[in-house]
């Protein structure tokens, strides 16, 4: 079962780094006219954010080099934000390459950005990561359709959705 369990975190995260692929083509894709508006520089905002959330939270679980500077960087150029998508996932591919069902257990203790100490599992923080980034890449696709761009579609159905053949028997 944990075993499972640890596959499917595996799984969300593939379908995580597809989906921000999506996200950063995108963010490429916006014409260099609207990449000065508040609306653009929110969005690539929200997505350094999605990497420095991932980790800030290694750091925390004990495996991560450095607690990132800025939760909510501000002023990244798309290449800048593409390298920390790229370090937080390969930082992330290494960590779920080992992960099994004591460490999806394991208890840990932190501290907020805030100063207060917390406790939890890392069960707990796999699960809030993936609703995380989902959350806020609906964000970036309403600033998206704000610029009068056309966001990516990553929803996790059309991720796994296999089409079935045509003539297919009733």
């Amino acid at each position: 079962m944990a075993q499972a369990l640890a596959d499917r975190y595996r799984r969300w995260f593939e379908y995580e780094c597809d989906s921000h692929a999506k996200v950063l083509a995108s963010l490429e894709a916006v014409p260099a006219a609207q990449r000065s508006t508040p609306a653009f520089q929110k969005a690539v905002s929200l997505m350094a954010h999605i990497a420095a959330a991932r980790q800030m939270w290694l750091f925390r679980f004990g495996v991560g080099k450095e607690l990132p500077r800025e939760f909510f960087p501000e002023g990244l150029g798309l290449s800048e934000l593409a390298r920390g998508v790229a370090e937080a996932q390969a930082a992330w591919l290494m960590y779920l390459g080992r992960l099994d069902e004591r460490e999806i257990a394991r208890v840990f203790e932190y501290r907020s950005y805030e100063g207060q100490w917390f406790r939890n599992t890392i069960e707990d923080i796999l699960t809030q990561l993936f609703g995380h980034s989902w959350y806020h890449r609906g964000q970036i696709a309403a600033l998206l359709r704000s610029l009068g761009s056309e966001p990516p579609v990553t929803d996790f159905v059309f991720w796994t959705r296999e089409p079935i053949p045509p003539g297919r028997p009733d």
